[in-house]
């Protein structure tokens, strides 16, 4: 563990093992003891349950994203001073047809799937143009809907899975009972356990929309609560056919903080890209070099209010926090510059070649910084060309222009040439929606995971936990009990150690410091994990 103020961590990856947490793996015929180092804390008891690919290739077929490979779910249980792993492969749709097929059935996201090679001409005509199915390859996140648990990526489908079997149970349509094309992997829960997300909508005449939509908490009856989900509001897109990639949003106590970024989803090419052979989602995106929009919505106690802002163009995945604060709407997000899609860069041919050409490619690629954007609420015509914000702990500006437009500029509260600190996460229980300090989030160097960060909002200072050809994934932060401090608790997060007798690991972090308390290590490989959960 290291204190820094910014100070570069290591860029060199020498052995190239991190190309590792990119290969296929077997699922688990049952959970694994553990080899525990250290004193993992006697409160901690629970589960970790964690999403991402595991399998990277289907007989000669191999995917080509980052998002494709097929959802695997991993757990490390805790309980009574003992540790196990399991992982299990989801059963989907994608999953299970490839496996009977031998061959990817369902396009992913940056992988087309073909008409089987085994039919005559005549049907594989007819497939060309019957349409894709949307895949269902829920390897993205893993998170409690009422008293059940579901896996999910960005599409329609989510699926319903077991948190102690890791057993799949049901695959569920949301497109049944909402009005969305798909959701965000990264809904915002209430403390009774009301569930908000945000979707892309496809309207009549060809319009789009974003819709956020409310699921309540289990209700007395018991029955499930997806069933009486509802659209909240419907914003509308501010290009017709060419809805913004949403990834995530933020939300405070009376507001939800939407941002519609240059990255658009152009309608025609994507639903053409459904009648013929070879395409895939990421072809359907495109940037948008003249366009960087900003809405935040007073939604929940006062429906209909919105309020628009303007900035500087960037790409946006995840939202850390947003807090109201003496009239202004305080939002933290980890930001990428310019207007061209990251995940152009998160092609597997890309994340696994030798570490020179990876350096070479994040240096093209845009560039990350956590930025805080200030959106005032309370404005007045005669402030026109005035700095907005009266906050006294941040330089963010927003100036009312004269054609009405309040342009924002954000304070840049961490950056490093081809550091990103991403994947954040906060003390959710106790600052989601209010005002807070600190922030955890996943170190990518040049896009490789290597390290984790803790960073103080509001001091710019910055904790680092890092071991030489360690690949860790994001750190999940749990509370000690009767915790008064926000950063009294542990963080944890799965590391990969290519090298070791026993490469995959949880580690279990103090979060004050970032010292090393614990961790529970197994002798098997664990590929790359994306977001996951902590049961209690």
């Amino acid at each position: 563990m290291t204190k820094q103020d910014h100070s570069e961590p290591s860029e060199e990856h020498p052995a190239a093992s991190y190309k590792k947490i990119f290969e296929s793996v077997e699922e688990l015929n049952e959970p694994i003891p553990a080899v525990i180092t250290g004193v993992i804390p006697s409160w901690l008891g629970g589960s970790l349950l964690r999403m991402g690919p595991g399998l990277f290739e289907v007989g000669d077929e191999h995917f080509q994203h980052l998002f494709d490979g097929q959802a695997l779910i991993h757990k490390f249980d805790l309980k009574n001073g003992q540790v196990t792993y399991y992982r299990k492969f989801i059963r989907t749709d994608a999953y299970v047809r490839a496996m009977t097929e031998n061959r990817v059935v369902i396009t992913e996201f940056g992988t087309a799937a073909y008409p089987d090679p085994c039919k005559n001409i005549f049907s594989r005509f007819f497939t060309y143009f019957r349409g894709i199915e949307v895949t269902d390859n829920c390897l993205v996140n893993v998170y409690p809907i009422g008293e059940d648990f579901y896996a999910v990526t960005e599409t329609n489908y989510i699926t319903k899975v077991d948190p102690d079997s890791l057993e799949t149970l049901k695959k569920v349509d949301l497109c049944k009972y909402l009005s969305v094309n798909g959701v965000t992997a990264h809904p915002h829960t209430e403390r009774d356990g009301t569930l908000y997300n945000i979707g892309n909508c496809f309207g009549k005449n060809m319009s789009l929309a974003y819709n956020i939509v409310k699921i309540p908490p289990v209700p007395k009856d018991k029955s499930d609560p997806i069933e009486k989900s509802q659209v909240l509001v419907q914003l509308p897109s501010s290009e017709r056919l060419k809805p913004s990639y949403v990834h995530s949003f933020g939300m405070t106590d009376n507001y939800f903080v939407f941002v519609e970024q240059p990255v658009k989803i152009n309608l025609l090419k994507f639903l053409s890209a459904w009648s013929f052979r070879g395409a895939t989602y990421m072809d359907c995106f495109e940037p948008n070099a003249s366009m960087g929009v900003g809405r935040a919505q007073a939604l929940k106690k006062a429906p209909g209010i919105h309020h628009k802002f303007r900035t500087s163009a960037f790409n946006l995945f995840h939202h850390i926090n947003a807090y109201e604060d003496e009239g202004f709407i305080v939002v933290d997000l980890c930001a990428w510059k310019g207007h061209e899609f990251v995940y152009n860069y998160l092609y597997l041919a890309n994340v696994k070649e030798e570490w020179e050409e990876v350096k070479k490619a994040a240096a093209r690629a845009p560039q990350p910084e956590v930025r805080r954007y200030v959106l005032p609420l309370d404005i007045h015509r005669e402030d026109r060309g005035k700095n907005l914000v009266s906050l006294s702990y941040t330089t963010a500006t927003a100036v009312l222009h004269s054609d009405g437009t309040i342009w924002l500029e954000p304070e840049v509260l961490f950056s490093g040439p081809r550091q990103a600190f991403e994947f954040p996460q906060i003390n959710y229980s106790k600052c989601c929606g209010k005002k807070y300090s600190f922030a955890y989030g996943l170190g990518l160097n040049h896009f490789i995971p290597d390290r984790i960060v803790k960073l103080n909002v509001q001091t710019k200072e910055t904790w680092v936990w890092q071991e030489e050809d360690s690949y860790p994934s994001e750190p999940l932060f749990v509370p000690s009990p009767g915790a008064t401090e926000e950063d009294d608790g542990v963080l944890l997060s799965i590391v990969v150690k290519p090298g070791a007798q026993r490469p995959g690991s949880l580690l279990v972090l103090d979060a004050r410091n970032l010292t090393e308390l614990a961790r529970a290590e197994v002798n098997t490989i664990i590929p790359i994990t994306l977001h996951g959960t902590y049961k209690p």
